[in-house]
């Protein structure tokens, strides 16, 4: 059985918390001891029905305001499939936590509340979505029963998005009428909506394929430990352990450790369960080596005719997350898989509005929340990916010297010397 992470985002109050309390509570994925609280809860509030959104706004102050300000992770399974739910505000003041929830997500469900229509945070994170390399988006238009399950609101929603997301770079996206609150079209299919012919938002999420998500072909191992046990018994070994970002390696195969340079063969493949014959993204391994060579915290395992781009030199699209804002010239830490190196913005290249995907050249900072593409220069080499080849290898975020925040988090368009950037009329250009 696999393993599907996804996202929630959407406008505040479109019902992001209440759909994934359905989800948990239609498939029974909630213990009775939840349930008994969350009816309690319910019922001293005067409300008619349980509030199935107490099941992931934990937080006093989300209860209390009825928003989620906080990204809230829920885990649940069915026969088919296991599941990360990543529940992410919709309120502009908290897009870093959006980014953060969903840096790691195969699909990410955009809500758009019938009534109200595509809004601009629904774009907002849409376009977030596409541009942290999420390849499932499903639109979910949700309180269709607040709109009398009309056919002609879905229709126009779905037209207006679809022209929309054409400037993005999405390749897989769906859309389905639900009601979170009534739960037609969330577990089982809606009689209220005859029109519909699709699938259930919980049938998609089991059977949407994400095995060609994975790049299968650039191998990377970036180098997290040195295992050296020291004991009588294991005097002579040396692993190294991490976790594989991309390709397969496999036992025999010829690597090259980088920046060294240095060739040599993988002698075994170890985990917690014993020695594999071969090894893919995203098991957790340690690599053991034929020959006796320097290997390092931060290095680079990878094969020697398939390597990432060494450059000090970077163009990235960063998602700034803090309230003061990124100018040139400023230095920061920049965080790479396991290595931290000194960073300097050399150009703020343009920011980009998120509701019109226009780009403004003529900025000259980037605020909170705000997206732009920044060119970057580094004090020591790096092993670069493009983000879209990589997420891990390809990804980065920027601290602050001073307090050791994360200010902000990076994808890499293009490693090496500065190049020409053209007018980004279209995303996906």
């Amino acid at each position: 059985m696999d393993l599907l992470r996804f996202s929630t985002a959407g406008s505040v109050d479109d019902g992001k918390s209440t759909l994934i309390g359905r989800l948990l509570f239609d498939s029974k994925g909630i213990f009775e001891d939840q349930l008994q609280a969350i009816e309690r809860t319910s019922r001293r509030r005067g409300y008619s029905q349980v509030d199935l959104a107490l099941l992931t706004d934990g937080l006093r102050a989300e209860r209390e305001q009825g928003i989620t300000i906080d990204v809230a992770y829920r885990y649940f399974a069915t026969p088919r499939r296991k599941f990360i739910i990543a529940d992410t505000p919709g309120h502009v003041q908290y897009t870093r936590n959006m980014v953060t929830g969903s840096s790691t997500a195969d699909l990410a469900i955009v809500l758009v509340d019938a009534r109200k229509g595509v809004l601009e945070q629904s774009r907002r994170h849409a376009f977030i979505a596409t541009l942290l390399g999420i390849p499932h988006i499903v639109v979910a238009v949700n309180k269709m029963d607040l709109v009398g399950y009309d056919e002609s609101v879905f229709d126009a929603i779905r037209t207006e998005f679809e022209e929309w997301a054409q400037k993005l770079d999405v390749h897989d996206i769906t859309f389905i009428p639900i009601s979170a609150l009534h739960g037609d079209n969330v577990v089982q299919r809606s009689l209220s909506m005859p029109w519909y012919q699709g699938p259930s938002l919980l049938y998609h999420l089991e059977n949407v394929y994400i095995g060609s998500d994975r790049n299968l072909i650039d191998a990377r191992f970036p180098v997290q430990w040195i295992i050296r046990p020291q004991t009588d018994e294991h005097h002579d070994y040396r692993g190294y352990a991490g976790q594989i970002a991309t390709g397969v390696f496999r036992k025999g195969d010829e690597v090259v450790v980088l920046p060294s340079g240095h060739r040599t063969r993988i002698a075994r493949i170890g985990t917690m369960d014993g020695e594999l014959e071969a090894a893919m993204p995203p098991l957790s391994v340690s690599l053991q080596l034929e020959d006796d060579i320097d290997v390092s915290r931060g290095d680079m395992i990878c094969r020697p005719h398939n390597q990432p781009t060494v450059a000090s030199e970077l163009d990235a699209m960063v998602c700034w997350m803090n309230e003061a804002p990124l100018r040139k010239g400023a230095r920061y830490l920049l965080k790479h898989t396991s290595r931290s190196v000194k960073a300097m913005v050399d150009d703020l290249i343009y920011r980009i509005d998120v509701n019109s995907l226009h780009s403004d050249r003529a900025a000259t900072e980037l605020g909170l929340n705000e997206i732009g593409r920044v060119r970057l220069r580094t004090s020591a080499p790096l092993l670069l990916d493009e983000y879209k080849l990589s997420r891990t290898t390809g990804g980065f975020i920027l601290i602050d010297e001073t307090t050791y925040d994360t200010v902000g988090a990076g994808m890499v368009e293009h490693a090496g010397p500065p190049q020409e950037v053209p007018e980004p009329d279209r995303l996906a250009a």
